[in-house]
Parts: C-alpha cells; structure tokens; sequence
C-alpha cells in the first residue's frame, strides 16, 4: 500500500545553525566607580514561584539545554496529571512497534466509540481510520478517540506503560482511557508523570534514537504541525523558535505543554511544563504556560553581545 502522505510540508527536523562564537573574555575598562545599569535577571526559581503566586496555581517545569546539558527545574519531580500530553508518546510508540511501513493498516470501530472531544474520528465513524491517520489526529488535533485507538493498539493503557519501562520511565503511570484519565484529582497517582520524566521520554523519541529516522522524522512532524498549542509554550518563546509541542488539558485547573524547541542559535531546549490547581471545577490558564516557557527561554538563550 502507498502510504499516505504525511501532514505539513518540508523537512521534519529543524535544521540546527551552528553554536554562535563565545563571548569576548576580555575586562571591562570602565572606572569602578560607573554605575552598574545592567537590570539583574531574576532568578527562574522566584520567577515560577511568583506565577504560582499570581495564578493561585502548583507548577512543574523541567527544561534542559541539550547542547550545554543546563537544566531548569521546578517541582520537576512532582507528580501532575499528564492528560492529553501522552498522545505524542503513544504515537511515538506506536511509530516504534508498527514503523512507518506499518501504519497502514485500517483501524474499524464505530459511534459507540466515540468519546467526548474528537473532531477527526466522528468523521470516520463505522469506516474507520489508518494507524497514520490516528496518529495525526490524537497528536496534531488532541483527538480523544484517536488517543484511545492507539491505547487498543499497544495493549490498553497497560501496554503503553509497559513500553515505556522499557524505554526506562519508571516514573509516569498511565492506567485509564480518555477522557477517564483527565480527571486530576490531586493526591491521585493514576495517569500521573512529572515533568522531568515526560521531558525525558520526549527528548528520546524526537532528539534520541529510539526510533530510527523515518519514524523520527514523522512525530517531529506532526508535533511541529499540531494545532493546539498556539498560546502555550510557542506564545511564550521567541518568535524565531521553533517549537513541536503537545498539550493538555484536564480537571482541577491541569493544563500542560511538552515540546521540543529550536533556537536559531544553539541545540535544542526539551522542555516539559505542567500545572494544576486544587479546587474541583478550576479552569486553567495557557498563559501560565506560556509566562513559564517565557521564564526558560529568557534564562537558557544565548547572551547577546
């Protein structure tokens, strides 16, 4: 079978520039008596700690620079519903146990399986849709029925948890289906990961060789095209970075974005924020997200001249 062209056009992976030059070594010749006008940087550890004073709100950041190895963290081992972040492991997963020549294959189900939210799926009902086309829907429009076809395409919630022990993620949990595993409720361990640890499953699908090329090529692709995340981590990076991200949503205020990001200078930054809220019924806030990707991009980027 022809397999179906893949969404977005051009190539997949970012090109990388080459690390700028370091800057000059040399002293200052100024008296020591000018004045130091140079505003100081606030610290990111007071700059997350006061967004969850402003957005009555618990955050998890973690973020590594994966040419310096320099890393941000924040409540980076807490736990935090995941919601629908783990549709790009999924589809990662199922990239790695089909390859890309075998997600051909029509996947039938009918209305009755239709979950709430899935925009792409209620189209398809009673005909069905190809594990490539699950792929980009659960990934690229967060479909929920999507989400939980490629679950049934590695053995349940179950399945996936299992692979990603073998991918060395002894942390996440995963344990419900959609839309079951976006209720948050705190203290809660099911369908639960932090922030380090998505950071870190993240970084071995698009950056590590976990999946040979191809496949590779093609999640970077579809994070890159995904259409929800918009106003989270690329609203609050630089507009010359370019961002593949997953988001999330769910109860108790949860509303999260994993991605990938590619200064124009430098390696890539993983990155992985999460939050949450305590009251049942709170609403989320994506600036949030995005004044904490603010935070990580201001802190990593290179110094200017």
């Amino acid at each position: 079978m022809v397999p179906l062209a893949a969404c977005g056009a051009g190539t997949a992976s970012p090109a990388v520039p080459s690390a700028p030059a370091p800057p000059s070594t040399e002293t200052d010749t100024a008296p020591d008596t000018a004045p130091d006008t140079a505003p100081a940087q606030e610290s990111p550890d007071r700059a997350f700690a006061e967004l969850e004073e402003r957005y009555d709100a618990r955050l998890g950041v973690y973020a590594v620079d994966t040419g310096t190895g320099e890393e941000i963290a924040h409540r980076a081992d807490e736990r935090f519903a995941y919601a629908s972040t783990f549709k790009a492991l999924a589809a990662g997963a199922v990239l790695l146990e089909y390859g890309v020549g075998g997600i051909e294959e029509v996947i039938p189900y009918t209305e009755e399986d239709l979950v709430e939210y899935s925009p792409v799926t209620e189209e398809h009902a009673g005909v069905g849709m190809t594990l490539r086309e699950l792929c980009d829907a659960a990934v690229r429009h967060s479909d929920n029925t999507a989400g939980n076809l490629l679950f049934d395409a590695l053995g349940g919630p179950k399945g996936l948890n299992d692979i990603l022990r073998g991918w060395g993620d002894d942390v996440t949990v995963m344990t419900r289906y959609e839309t079951a595993l976006n209720e948050a409720v705190p203290g809660d361990e099911r369908d639960t990961s932090t922030p380090r640890a998505l950071a870190a499953d993240l970084r071995a699908l698009l950056l590590g060789d976990l999946l040979g090329e191809p496949e590779r090529e093609l999640l970077t692709e579809w994070m890159l095209t995904n259409v929800t995340g918009a106003e989270l981590v690329a609203a609050g990076v630089p507009e010359d970075w370019t961002v593949a991200d997953k988001s999330g949503a769910g109860g108790y205020g949860t509303r999260n974005d994993i991605a990938v990001v590619w200064p124009p200078e430098g390696d890539p930054v993983v990155l992985a924020v999460l939050s949450s809220r305590d009251v049942e019924g709170a609403e989320w806030d994506n600036a949030l997200i995005s004044e904490a990707a603010s935070v990580v991009a201001g802190a990593l980027a290179p110094a200017g001249p």
